[in-house]
């Protein structure tokens, strides 16, 4: 069977694998390579199936705008059978002149974030595309194909109408190696969008302190209780909690080995810097990373820290464990 990549999962790796190169990338080059191909690929999916996919593809991005442009040889640029496709950075650049506050970018990650192709223009869509070039990671999902919000992260609108009306709110969190969820109660302050991860970043009401927790470990329901909390409280809120992540970040850091011309090679390196042996990632929640790796498969070996490396293993361990079991059931 098929591995079942979305197909928005899909066109957002694909626009990623454009965008990283200068050069382009040939048609088999992505079939091999990006996500959402490869594993059909890999499932037994006959090559003109996928040469038909990647060409629809092709033809629903250039329909939402963007920009794939098809090199051809150079010597005759009408033969397409060697043919690469790229996205030109330059049509995705803003005048020189332009500059945005940290406080105006985070409005703009989080309206582009939250947007849909029903909710935006042709108009918006593109004006949000070319918002993208000022420092946003390009593999964070372009507006019009991808919404970011979905039914994983379904804590995001109470959690959003509650920080609007200052309201504290209480959820079960299970933390990684925790069974049982814990209840928590929290003044909402904002939410803050790291690494392509919503988090909440609140006041614990139980301690009085600052936490900062992820939408994807509520648990249930999120309820929005009748007590408020002064609104000045919200003052700011989004840019201490983004500095906090970024001094988390700051202080771990993964020492990996990557396989090049991969999709981890790709991926990883736009948030890494270059090592004596590899490339040195930056993180802050070693489970969220351990899961990432994982699923790049061979493509990455852990240097250290240990517990990453351990804590990749036993989710690669636990795949195989799962595939076996599968094929005894038969």
């Amino acid at each position: 069977m098929a591995a079942r990549i979305p197909a928005e999962e899909r066109l957002t790796n694909l626009v990623v694998a454009l965008m990283a190169t200068e050069i382009g990338l040939t048609k088999q080059q992505i079939l091999d390579n990006v996500s959402g191909y490869r594993q059909r690929a890999d499932a037994g999916t006959r090559s003109d199936a996928l040469e038909k996919m990647f060409e629809r593809d092709k033809e629903e991005l250039r329909s939402l705008g963007v920009p794939i442009e098809t090199i051809g040889d150079a010597a005759d640029p009408n033969d397409l059978r060697e043919a690469r496709y790229r996205i030109p950075q330059a049509e995705y650049d803003l005048p020189a002149d332009i500059e945005f506050t940290p406080a105006e970018l985070a409005v703009l990650r989080l309206a582009g974030s939250v947007w849909s192709a029903e909710s935006a223009s042709g108009d918006a869509q593109s004006g949000v595309r070319k918002i993208r070039a000022l420092g946003i990671d390009g593999d964070e999902p372009i507006i019009g194909f991808a919404p970011r919000i979905t039914a994983r992260d379904a804590a995001f609108a109470p959690l959003q109408d509650a920080i609007e009306k200052s309201r504290v709110v209480a959820f079960e969190y299970l933390k990684p190696g925790e069974a049982v969820p814990r209840r928590r109660s929290i003044r909402p302050l904002a939410l803050v969008d790291y690494e392509a991860r919503w988090h909440v970043f609140g006041v614990d009401v139980d301690i009085d302190e600052d936490r900062m927790f992820l939408l994807s470990r509520i648990v249930g329901d999120v309820k929005v209780t009748t007590t408020t909390f002064d609104p000045a409280l919200r003052d700011g809120a989004g840019e201490r909690a983004l500095a906090g992540l970024e001094r988390v970040s700051a202080e771990n850091a993964a020492l990996l080995e990557v396989t090049p011309g991969t999709e981890a090679a790709l991926r990883l390196g736009r948030r890494a810097t270059p090592a004596a042996q590899g490339i040195t990632v930056p993180f802050v929640d070693l489970h969220i990373l351990a899961d990432e790796l994982a699923s790049y498969g061979p493509e990455v070996r852990v240097v250290e820290p240990a517990a990453l490396r351990d804590a990749v293993i036993a989710r690669l361990q636990a795949v195989i464990d799962a595939h076996a079991e599968r094929e005894e059931a038969r």
